[in-house]
């Protein structure tokens, strides 16, 4: 039984909590760690480990005092090197394609699409058959992946949206570019579910959602449509 809690999911900062009941972890330290703990009631001396995605301030901020409280952190050799933390004890670099352990969990990284050095995704098996897939920060999943019972998703933006706020002055239109090739739109997420076997899934949890270019209830009621599945907004 995988147990799911959003820390924060935004531009400002990104964490979140996941369990399978026995190996608790946290996917992202993109708020300060004093955050995490009081988040997690002062309870994080059973954390397991922490997944990075890439190294932007919104996703790895609270990083140096996560490894600093003694908990391992895995990210791609591009990651360490970019946040010139390669070589600490508790950092431990992981390849795409490669998978790792923790507890009970068995970890598959893939490559992502994004403006960083060696961004990740994650697919997080437990002892049980659950699977977990944790993607943000991509404009694009090549992979298709089965049995898949949790999903965490970025859904940054719509362009529908985007465009809109481009013509109204709302949104610079340099910012147009950069988000079509860095971010999971809406539109974009709706064709990689439909490209998905979504029989064993049990919720969805949509992440990262742009604060101007994103409508909460538009999102939630388009992918519960599309998939009949419970949707969360993060």
């Amino acid at each position: 039984m995988i147990a799911i809690k959003t820390l924060a999911s935004s531009s400002k900062g990104n964490c979140y909590y996941v369990t399978d009941g026995n190996t608790p972890l946290v996917l992202e330290a993109g708020i300060n760690f004093r955050e995490i703990r009081k988040a997690l009631d002062f309870n994080t001396s059973n954390l397991a480990g922490c997944l990075i995605t890439h190294e932007h301030g919104d996703h790895c901020k609270g990083l140096k005092d996560v490894l600093r409280a003694g908990i391992d952190c895995y990210a791609s050799d591009g990651t360490w090197d970019a946040l010139l933390l390669d070589g600490h004890h508790r950092g431990h670099p992981v390849k795409s394609h490669e998978p790792f352990t923790i507890g009970t969990w068995t970890i598959m990284p893939f490559d992502a699409q994004h403006d960083v050095s060696e961004p990740l995704g994650f697919l997080l098996a437990n002892k049980a058959g659950d699977k977990l897939l944790f993607a943000t920060d991509t404009y694009y999943i090549k992979y298709k992946f089965k049995n898949v019972s949790h999903m965490l998703i970025e859904c940054n933006y719509s362009k529908e949206i985007l465009d809109r706020n481009i013509e109204e002055g709302i949104t610079p239109k340099v910012m147009r570019k950069r988000l079509l090739r860095s971010h999971f739109s809406l539109e974009n997420v709706k064709e990689f579910l439909k490209a998905n076997d979504l029989s064993r899934v049990q919720e969805i949890h949509l992440l990262h959602l742009s604060d101007s270019n994103s409508d909460e209830a538009l999102f939630k009621r388009e992918i519960q449509q599309l998939t009949g599945k419970v949707v969360y907004i993060a």
